[in-house]
Formats: structure tokens, sequence, C-alpha cells
């Protein structure tokens, strides 16, 4: 939930300040952050199933968490179209590991209990709450403050939830199931 609370409103608040004084240009930026992020998952998403099964999971959260907090902070830096652009690869790698992780850690902690489905739906709903209230709190911070007291509570939230994972997710690769493997 913590990981969609931190990333759901960025690529909207990032829209929006992109938006202001462009025109009608800045839907080919908006495009663009789309288009990079898109990109960068379908490479990723690849990459990160295959390295699950030798790195682990918690490690590729890790990063998927890990770029979240940089990616916030790195937005506050730099008023520079093209940088703000690039830095949706960022946005590209975490959402790209998170969707095939948290999937491969679900199956794991389900596994033999035939309650992935039930897990996988439970998540979700997580998952969608943590994005709607991204979007309407930093949309509230950015309202009354800026646009990087926004960012930076997402930042905020986002250390929070790589803090979580990385003191108290254990590992759930299955080690028996490797060990029969090699």
């Amino acid at each position: 939930m913590l990981f969609h609370f931190a990333n759901a409103a960025m690529l909207s608040l990032l829209g929006e300040m992109l938006a202001r004084g462009q025109g009608r240009s800045s839907m080919m930026f908006m495009s663009a952050c789309v288009v990079t992020t898109q990109i960068t998952i379908t490479a990723i998403a690849s990459w990160s199933g295959r390295k699950a099964g030798t790195w682990g999971r918690k490690p590729l959260l890790l990063i998927a968490f890990g770029v979240l907090p940089v990616r916030a902070i790195l937005y506050t830096l730099t008023g520079d179209t093209f940088a703000l652009v690039a830095i949706q690869v960022l946005d590209g790698i975490g959402a790209g590991i998170f969707g095939v992780v948290s999937v491969l850690v679900i199956a794991d902690l389900t596994r033999g209990t035939g309650r992935f489905n039930l897990t996988l739906g439970a998540i979700t709903t997580a998952v969608g709450i943590g994005a709607a209230l991204s979007q309407a709190i930093a949309g509230t911070i950015v309202h009354h403050f800026n646009f990087d007291v926004g960012f930076l509570f997402l930042a905020a939230v986002a250390a929070a939830a790589l803090a979580i994972l990385y003191f108290f997710m254990p590992e759930t690769r299955n080690q028996k199931f490797l060990a029969k493997k090699t």
C-alpha cells in the first residue's frame, strides 16, 4: 500500500508541474513521461522475472522501493523539462520490478494454501487504496504549499515504506525448491 501511496501521485503532479506555462506542448511532455515509463517497465519486468529466482525477492523489492524516494527528491532539484522526463526511468524501474515481484511474493506466501487469488485481491485492494489516498493527500499538500513540499512528502512516505520492507519483510523465495533444482 505504501509503495503505491508514494508512487501514484508523482506522475500526475509531474504532469501538472510540466503543464504550467507550457500551453499545448505540455501534452507532448506528459506523453514522453508515460512512454519513457512504459518502455522501462517492459525491459525491467522481463529482467526482474529472471533475477527473482537467483537474487531473491527482497533484494529486487528493495531496488523498486529505493528508487521512489530518489525519484521524488530529484523532481525537486530541477525544473528542466528533459531532465524531469528522464527521471521517469526510475518510475519504470520501480513499477516494473514491483509488478512482477509482488506477484511472486504472494505466490511464495500462499503456495499450497489455495489462497493465491484471495491474497492477490486483498493486496490489489490495498494498492488501490494507497493510490487513491496518494492523489488526494499529495494534491492537497501541493495546493496548500507547493510542488516541492508535495514531492518531499511522497519521498518521506517512500522512505518509510523502504525501511519497513528492509527491517520487517523476510525473503520469501523457497530455498528448498531452489536446492532441488541445482
